[in-house]
């Protein structure tokens, strides 16, 4: 397997990886910290990357080593941003399934304020109830008719505004805000037959 690096390339030593690592490691937090704006993230994004690179091409010749360092990088950067979707999706969907209020035209995401929370990890029961429920949401989605669970997912899932939505659903804005308006009453009331209570 390693006959690729035979030849004029000699495979790095555990020392050259070490000295790499400590050289790369101030300019990546800098890097990871700019992209999410968060010092304790950008702290465990660069540790992942670093220990991704150590695990998989720590044998890899030392001058390979930047590239594939950046590219680990960038790669966990933008997990960092999927997580950060997916929970910020969780909490949106959470605010607009709580049975708040009976105006139809009622748009959850117009006063949603989740800038607290929206980085800070959950605890590991509570992240397992997220997981839970997220699958219960995923097959309760399926059930609605297509043009609520098309107008639910581009609101709460793309983060579109109701005028992008409405011009990718070739709608009006009216009736973007009506098909999530009974899009959330109805995931709502399926939740509920699930067990999964909001109030």
């Amino acid at each position: 397997m390693r006959a690729e690096y035979s030849g004029a390339t000699d495979l790095s030593t555990p020392q050259q990886l070490s000295e790499f690592l400590a050289q790369a490691e101030r300019r990546a937090y800098k890097q990871a910290q700019f992209a999410v704006r968060d010092e304790h993230a950008a702290l465990d994004i660069v540790q992942d990357a670093m220990m991704k690179l150590a695990e998989r091409y720590g044998d890899h010749p030392a001058e390979e080593f930047p590239m594939l360092f950046q590219r680990i990088l960038q790669n966990t950067i933008r997990d960092y941003y999927r997580r950060q979707k997916v929970r910020s999706f969780w909490t949106t969907l959470m605010s607009a399934l709580t049975p708040q209020h009976d105006v139809e035209d009622f748009d959850p995401l117009d006063t949603l304020q989740d800038e607290d929370n929206e980085s800070q990890p959950a605890h590991p029961d509570e992240a397992l109830a997220q997981s839970q429920l997220i699958e219960i949401i995923e097959e309760v989605l399926d059930k609605l008719p297509a043009r609520q669970r098309e107008a639910f997912l581009l609101r709460y899932w793309e983060e579109l505004d109701t005028s992008e939505t409405a011009a990718a659903m070739g709608c009006s804005e009216g009736s973007v805000k009506t098909h999530c308006s009974r899009a959330t009453h109805a995931l709502a009331a399926l939740l509920r037959e699930r067990g999964v209570d909001l109030s």
